[in-house]
């Protein structure tokens, strides 16, 4: 079964460009300053619509993990366990990723440095970390 497929939009495009392009973009609110993902059209904190795209440096901390023993979907049978992991960017937005050097989790601790690795999945570049 192939990997499955976000639902890109309009809205959400800019950021799977980044990713194809090796870049890390969230959105930033002129108004006030609040940063966030995913892609809005408005500020969730102002309710500005001022908002652009800006690029993350990709470093960041673990927030929170799961380790998924078993598969819920047939896409990812042959890769269990694996970690579905909660990155918060040293500018503030968050992220579910998987870490790539974690060891299915045995490696992750609370506030764990991360860096940014883009890697493919198929066609799709996808934001992953790895541990620093």
């Amino acid at each position: 079964m192939s990997f499955p497929q976000p639902d890109i939009t309009p809205l959400s495009l800019p950021f799977w460009d980044g990713l194809k392009q090796g870049k890390l973009l969230f959105q930033q609110c002129r108004a006030c300053g609040n940063r966030w993902l995913p892609a809005r059209d408005a500020c969730p904190n102002c309710l500005k619509r001022e908002v652009e795209w800006v690029e993350s440096a990709g470093r960041g901390k673990v927030v929170s993990w799961v380790v998924y023993h078993v598969s819920y979907n047939d896409a990812f049978k042959d890769r269990v366990p694996y970690d579905v992991t909660l990155v918060e960017l040293d500018e503030g937005p968050r992220l579910l990723s998987n870490i790539v050097n974690g060891d299915a989790g045995r490696k992750l601790s609370l506030h764990a440095p991360v860096s940014l690795q883009i890697e493919r999945e198929g066609d799709l570049a996808l934001a992953r970390f790895k541990l620093v």
